[in-house]
């Protein structure tokens, strides 16, 4: 058996170290302190694992200066601070007086607590040493104050290229851009590493025109100089320069690396440009441009986002089993955005392993495409298999699928989901809390969340301010604005339409009118709520001439608001100014036609109605079909007009009878104005009577308890005969019945409604 002397002499491998290991513990040389500094230093050198060193160093009973020294470099190396900290604490209390070379260590470890260390360095005196001096002068560049780092450089006596860079690069961390190019001028020689760290400096404080100067004037360039420049294009938006860049740097003979082609590759995907897409894929193609997996993902979001599925697909499909979790969630991503869910949900069941970021990619993209129901089942199937935790992600879009359902009773079973399963919400959660409660009619509760919120965004005000503007509040709408400001929340353009729009619900002219002219400079979406407002309380010739002095083109909104007022105030000329304009903007949009055609039923024009529906029929307009949902046991009941689909429809249209007579008895008369004239009067009659909300209603008084808020869905708005129906049953039920239409919210309550009849 050869001693371990010989040994020492071939140790190269991990293998080789546990030989000699095994001949140090055969000739009882492992407790010698000598052995077990000598180890752990190949235990350093070769990364075996902690355990087993540690191991090493417990067969040391009396570890000296070197064996402590050598285990700290180890724990150092890989990274393991707390151990460090705890071993130079045991390495104390034995009475090892520390070697100088422990101190630079101690002081990475500890973080910004090194700076308490100073003083004792200082006393060791070990200050004057050129290691412990640099380290030291690093966690005053890190942590600062950056004056005392320069005070200590400036007390060495030969300064190395290391503490010049370091000095330079902690001057440009600290936003002290004019000292680290008064130091960088005065350095008697520089490396790439130099100038590397001011185009670095020069590209985080924005003055690329600088950051290129310095670029172009390196009389030596290297892969990392060229990352930092192409870093600076992209970091600040510029990705044609990035790309240009990237170009002259393939020209120049450089390969890029990881770092270089994903930098630039997701510049691409934040601009979401395809020309510059395919630009950047053409140059990598014709210059043979290596891809590796993570590359090719990166490329795979970069054609996902700028709409080139069909190229994404084919890179994917490319990795074959190479696939990570990134590209299959990059995919489903890309599917999404542009709503092919047939194929996003294709992906997603084959996917082996679903993380957080599958799910959330899913239900998002279910809940952004108008497809809300299926959204909140998708969540509930993860909450139910407990594969992947649900985040606050998550529950944004959740939120945001409840809201847009008016799903309050599910809405609350996921806040009670998330205080069981201590999901913390950030503002964007509390604000898409704050959507969902308002969505769903229950302004009280979104108030609630806003007012609890620890800090506040523009989302958190616009969305409560907006909330309000659909329930007609319109002094609530204009005090929330000016708490905003008193914040120092500056409005921005969805502020103004939220509180406009809430004017404009409330009849609130004069405020109105002052919110307009405080705008700087209003926007089309601005004129349309100011249009609305004026039509509203009836000034239509004023609304008409705003409209002519608008500096920009008006949009659908504008005309829009102009009809639905003149729809209201029986304004015949008006409406057909604006339908007109709106057949030219919107030629397929059914409701400009039907609001037109109800205009001239109200003047009893029945000519006209015809000539209107014929017009729809040449032109294959097709009427959108209302339907209205009510929630109850945790499921959305949809109704259309006349629909006898529902397994309760026997109840519902009993009861219906049964509310007619009552409703006739207290004064009621059908509007069936709407109605075609070649029907019969009692026909027509029953077609009113069975529209949607009336049948959500019927259904809703049948299942739920009496005395409670009844919450309606609709997608269209409400007609007249239904809006005066619904007021009588409020008053003959004794119910408070919300309807959310496609414009506002109706708060029906003792035979009155929040909206004064306009709407």
């Amino acid at each position: 058996m050869s001693h371990p002397c010989t040994t020492a002499l071939k140790l190269s491998t991990p293998n080789h170290l546990k030989q000699l290991h095994a001949r140090t513990i055969r000739h009882n040389l492992h407790h010698h302190n000598y052995w077990a500094a000598y180890l752990i230093a190949h235990c350093t050198r070769l990364h075996a694992p902690p355990p087993y060193t540690r191991l090493i160093f417990d067969s040391a009973p009396n570890p000296n200066a070197l064996v402590f020294t050598n285990m700290l470099r180890f724990y150092a190396q890989t990274g393991a601070h707390s151990d460090v900290i705890t071993l130079f604490c045991q390495m104390q209390n034995c009475g090892v007086r520390p070697d100088v070379c422990v101190y630079p260590m101690l002081m990475k470890s500890v973080g910004k607590a090194a700076v308490e260390l100073h003083a004792h360095v200082l006393k060791m005196g070990y200050g004057c040493d050129v290691y412990v001096r640099n380290a030291m002068m690093g966690v005053y560049v890190k942590y600062g104050p950056v004056e005392v780092a320069r005070k200590l450089f400036d007390e060495m006596c030969e300064k190395t290229m290391v503490d010049w860079n370091s000095m330079i690069s902690g001057y440009w961390s600290w936003g002290c851009g004019f000292e680290a190019c008064e130091l960088f001028d005065l350095m008697p020689e520089r490396n790439v590493i130099s100038w590397t760290a001011m185009i670095t400096g020069f590209s985080k404080m924005r003055d690329l025109k600088s950051a290129r100067r310095v670029f172009d004037e390196m009389p030596e360039k290297s892969i990392v100089s060229w990352n930092a420049m192409i870093s600076g294009y992209v970091q600040n938006g510029f990705a044609k320069e990035a790309i240009r860049l990237f170009t002259e740097m393939l020209d120049s003979g450089f390969q890029p690396n990881q770092t270089t082609l994903v930098s630039v590759i997701s510049s691409c995907s934040s601009r979401g440009d395809p020309c510059l897409a395919e630009s950047l894929f053409k140059t990598m193609d014709e210059k043979r441009v290596h891809l590796n997996y993570f590359v090719k993902t990166a490329l795979i979001d970069m054609h996902a986002k700028c709409g080139s599925l069909e190229t994404a697909r084919k890179i994917f499909d490319e990795l074959g089993v190479h696939k990570n979790s990134v590209a299959w969630n990059t995919m489903i991503s890309g599917y999404t955005r542009v709503g092919d869910l047939i194929s996003a949900k294709g992906l997603f069941e084959r996917m082996s392993e679903k993380d957080v970021v599958s799910w959330n990619s899913m239900i998002a993209g279910y809940a952004q495409n108008g497809q809300s129901a299926r959204a909140i089942e998708l969540f509930q199937e993860m909450a139910r298999n407990k594969e992947s935790k649900p985040d606050e992600v998550t529950m944004v879009s959740v939120f945001s699928a409840c809201g847009h359902l008016g799903a309050l009773e599910l809405g609350n079973w996921v806040v009670n989901f998330i205080t069981q399963n201590q999901i913390k919400l950030s503002i964007s959660g509390n604000n898409s809390l704050i959507f969902m409660y308002s969505k769903c009619g229950c302004m009280k509760d979104a108030r609630k969340v806003f007012q609890e919120m620890a800090t506040r965004d523009v989302v958190s005000y616009n969305t409560l301010i907006t909330g309000f503007a659909a329930h007609g509040h319109g002094s609530e709408a204009l005090e929330l604005m000016l708490k905003m400001k008193d914040e120092g929340i500056e409005p921005d353009r969805v502020t103004y339409i939220g509180v406009l729009t809430a004017c404009s619900h409330s009849g609130l002219l004069e405020e109105g009118h002052e919110m307009f002219d405080s705008i700087e400079d209003p926007e089309v979406d601005h004129y349309a709520c100011m249009v609305d407002l004026l039509g509203r309380v009836g000034k239509l010739d004023e609304a008409k001439e705003l409209i002519e002095r608008m500096p920009m083109k008006p949009h659908a909104g504008v005309y829009g608001s102009l009809l639905n007022a003149s729809r209201i105030h029986k304004r015949t000329d008006l409406g057909e100014l604006a339908a007109n304009k709106l057949f030219e903007l919107e030629p397929q949009n059914s409701g400009n036609y039907v609001l037109l055609s109800n205009l001239y039923a109200s003047n009893g024009r029945w000519e006209d109605v015809e000539r209107v529906r014929k017009a729809m029929r040449e032109g294959g307009v097709k009427k959108t079909t209302g339907w209205s949902w009510v929630e109850y046991g945790g499921k959305m009941h949809k109704f259309i007009v006349g629909d006898r689909q529902h397994e309760r429809s026997s109840d519902i249209y009993q009861l219906l009878t049964v509310l007619r007579k009552k409703m006739r008895a207290a004064g009621y008369i059908a509007d069936k104005s709407c109605v075609l004239r070649d029907v019969e009067e009692e026909e027509k009659e029953e077609m009113v009577g069975t529209h949607s909300e009336k049948l959500a209603i019927a259904f809703a008084l049948l299942v739920s308890e009496a005395g409670s808020v009844i919450r309606v869905v609709k997608n269209l708005r409400v007609c007249w005969d239904c809006h005066m129906a619904i007021k009588m049953i409020s008053a003959l039920e004794g119910r408070e019945i919300i309807v959310r239409d496609n414009n506002r919210f109706h708060s029906f309550s003792k035979g009155q409604c929040s909206c004064n009849d306009y709407w």
